[in-house]
């Protein structure tokens, strides 16, 4: 079948003409040239170009309806599925998120809201129910949970077996927007260290404190834009939660009460992390990193933007206090990752990628007691670090595209690597090679180790999240 420019016009100065808008008819016969062309002598029905497009969507909604196996899915039970319009149909994002929204309908269907495929071999388990992209996922410190949030404004909670699959009801803890307002995207999620609490922060501004058995214990309002980070503090007493609206909160984690409000960048707060139970940094578009400490008003420390102080000259995406607490990482879009100190006011060594760094993490376990920081950035590498020597160990390139998230397995051995080429790498850090690697159906927004460090969890592009175990 063959469609050309002249087709296409004459079909549409047709529809003109036949809905009565005469001058545009006119005009767009004449710079078409199409009332020249011989296709204008051609006879078709009145109201060809209508039933084109119905036949075309008609289409569309069969192949968005077909089940992962190529069958056209049963679409009893499936009314809350909404049928495509035509602009959507125009759409692919729209069209694969359809699709989405009927695979994770017809998965609770036939298994109560748990979805996962068997695994082939050494080929990651997916998990199936999100229904937009996956942000941010986090396994539980102490329980076999997995927890996984998305925008579309729900956070998951995977119950998984030592092989990775889910087994159970998985629970859905959906971020119900106030009457009036859409629901909003899950922007960040992380587990307190005892397990037993899961916060989440939103992008309509409210963090969120779960049990682990998916109820909402606490809704934490207090801030006017998105929260785009939090972090508990080791005791798990106190969460703090940065946002768009420039400010830092730090809540009580047990009444859900606001602690203490820190109203010091000029821009939006990008990232929070607690260097103990008091005390913490935050870092901001504004280009500048404060310490603070709860329950003093002004900061322990600010570490200044620009050149002139050895700070950063772009906005800092990440920071990362080391596991000893001396020394905090930071990273930016100025292409560095620097390395401070509570006694120093420059920093003490700035390391360098070809563009900008997106994420970073400190080793847990470093061999040799010396501190290991990994650096993730858009130049497509990760780079492996002695922090305070300012020496690259080994710069992991494999990735073709950005590298959005780091992990080092818990003993310190290994890291994985999450890029938007929708791969997932293993890292020895013996000898700087990758010792495994596995392909996702989108990119990767996040990867985490399982407390055990036996298996590895990446969250997508795809409205999945990956389960593989690690077989160094």
């Amino acid at each position: 079948m063959n469609i050309d420019s002249d087709h296409v016009n004459y079909l549409v100065w047709r529809y003109l003409q036949e809905s009565g808008f005469q001058h545009s008819a006119f005009t767009f016969g004449q710079e078409s040239s199409v009332v020249r062309s011989s296709v204008a002598q051609v006879k078709v029905p009145p109201g060809a170009l209508i039933a084109h497009l119905q036949r075309a969507l008609i289409y569309v909604q069969a192949e968005v309806n077909l089940t992962t196996g190529g069958r056209p899915a049963d679409l009893e039970d499936l009314d809350q599925i909404d049928a495509l319009t035509l602009i959507e149909s125009a759409q692919p994002d729209v069209c694969e998120r359809r699709r989405a929204m009927l695979r994770s309908r017809l998965n609770e269907i036939e298994g109560d809201g748990a979805a996962a495929e068997e695994k082939d071999g050494d080929a990651p388990t997916v998990l199936r129910g999100h229904e937009n992209e996956v942000f941010a996922c986090a396994w539980n410190p102490v329980y076999n949970l997995l927890a996984s949030g998305s925008s579309d404004s729900t956070a998951r909670i995977w119950s998984l077996d030592p092989a990775g699959l889910a087994k159970g009801e998985v629970l859905i803890l959906r971020h119900v927007a106030p009457q009036g307002e859409d629901a909003k995207d899950v922007t960040s999620l992380e587990w307190s260290a005892d397990g037993t609490l899961l916060a989440t922060g939103s992008y309509d501004g409210a963090g969120r404190i779960w049990t682990r058995g998916g109820e909402l214990q606490s809704r934490l309002t207090g801030h006017s834009g998105p929260v785009f980070a939090l972090n508990w503090n080791k005791k798990g007493d106190l969460l703090v939660t940065s946002s768009v609206d420039q400010s830092v909160i730090v809540w009580e984690s047990a009444s859900g009460q606001l602690r203490q409000r820190f109203q010091f960048h000029s821009a939006p707060c990008l990232d929070v992390n607690w260097r103990d139970n008091k005390c913490f940094a935050s870092c901001s578009q504004d280009q500048a990193i404060y310490v603070c400490q709860v329950g003093r008003n002004t900061p322990i420390k600010k570490y200044d933007s620009g050149a002139l102080t050895g700070g950063h000259t772009d906005e800092v995406n990440a920071i990362r206090w080391d596991p000893t607490a001396k020394y905090l990482a930071s990273c930016s879009d100025d292409c560095t990752a620097k390395i401070w100190s509570l006694e120093m006011d420059s920093p003490l060594q700035s390391l360098k990628h070809d563009n900008k760094i997106y994420s970073l993490k400190w080793n847990p376990a470093p061999a040799q007691r010396v501190p290991v920081l990994a650096s993730a950035s858009f130049d497509h590498t990760t780079k492996i670090w002695n922090a305070l020597e300012g020496t690259c160990l080994f710069t992991l390139a494999g990735h073709t595209n950005p590298v959005y998230s780091v992990n080092f397995s818990p003993d310190g051995t290994h890291i994985a690597s999450g890029s938007f080429d929708k791969s997932v790498m293993v890292w020895s850090l013996d000898t700087g090679r990758s010792v495994q690697s596995f392909t996702a159906g989108g990119g990767i927004f996040e990867v985490c180790w399982d407390k055990d460090g036996k298996q590895i969890a990446a969250c997508c592009q795809d409205c999945t999240v990956l389960v593989v175990d690690f077989n160094p």
